[in-house]
């Protein structure tokens, strides 16, 4: 609860105006999703006092911007590159943006399992769950097999599923981007570390996705008759105190390595944050926190 009060805090800082009806989204903030300034643009004098140098991050792609846009700090940002499971962002919002009833109860079938990196899944043939307790698995849980219902479902299938990911990321200014799966398995999808950024300006005005991100938890009955099953989220800065999240999106695959994207506030100005291709299962939250210490640092001293 009190990691939701956090988050629902740092959206009113980082975004302009609410939702004025229970099922709209939210506005996004009065920045467009491509007015990202680019690396070597005026900054403000509180980022001007960051010395780049004194940042020595692991991942071989990384992006931070403010809520005005501005580049805090910029690393091979234009470099497309797989993203793995960042890639359920698109999919909840295509999901969301197609207004499917999200409380239908779907069943996991043959179909849904993973045929590119052969995972397993705890939704065994025959689970059912609504689509928004599916939807909330694939942010939060990251899992695979809840995403490939979620398309597999859609009106004109996982092929038409597809062709709105690529839509959607058109629409959002994503011009280094491609989408081949919903579940980013598949090393074909790929985004700058600039595209992601626009990907999180974009899903942070759906509550729905900022609310699974950033729950720690999850308990579901998928099968009758059986117990529960609890998931956790993949971010574990979440239990951290001292970070204030409002959106997040972790992702592992070999092609693409540790990623982790982010919505946070750092020294109580609200960023995005973007780390991608870190080897290392922990390197993307030792990143953050070394950008944390640099900013922290960099402005008090």
């Amino acid at each position: 609860m009190n990691n939701l009060l956090r988050a629902s805090t740092l959206l009113a800082a980082f975004m302009l105006g609410s939702a004025t009806a229970e099922d709209s989204p939210m506005q996004v903030a009065a920045l467009n999703t491509t007015d990202i300034q680019a690396q070597g643009s005026s900054a403000p004098p509180l980022w001007e006092a960051l010395d780049p140098k004194n940042l020595k991050l692991r991942s071989a792609a990384v992006l931070v911007v403010d809520q005005s846009g501005h580049v805090v700090y910029a690393k091979q940002a234009d470099e497309p590159r797989p993203i793995a499971s960042i890639t359920k962002l698109m999919t909840a919002m295509v999901v969301l943006d197609s207004e499917l009833a999200l409380d239908e109860r779907l069943t996991v079938t043959k179909e849904d399992r993973d045929l590119i990196k052969l995972t397993g899944s705890r939704l065994t043939y025959g689970a059912t769950l609504t689509r928004e307790q599916l939807l909330r698995l694939a942010l939060l849980a990251s899992e695979n097999r809840a995403a490939n219902v979620l398309a597999r479902t859609y009106p004109s299938g996982r092929a038409g599923f597809i062709e709105a990911m690529n839509r959607k990321a058109a629409e959002l200014g994503m011009e280094q981007s491609r989408f081949t799966d919903p579940a980013g398995l598949d090393p074909g999808n790929v985004a700058s570390a600039r595209d992601v950024v626009k990907m999180i300006r974009a899903a942070q005005s759906y509550a729905l996705i900022q609310e699974a991100t950033t729950t720690r938890s999850m308990t579901v009955y998928p099968f009758k008759g059986r117990g529960p099953l609890r998931f956790g989220n993949t971010n574990r800065l979440l239990r951290r105190a001292e970070w204030e999240i409002g959106l997040s999106k972790t992702g592992y695959i070999n092609e693409a390595g540790r990623c982790l994207a982010m919505q946070a506030a750092i020294a109580d100005q609200p960023l995005v944050i973007v780390f991608l291709d870190s080897f290392g299962k922990l390197t993307p939250f030792g990143d953050s926190n070394r950008l944390r210490r640099w900013i922290e640092g960099g402005i008090e001293g």
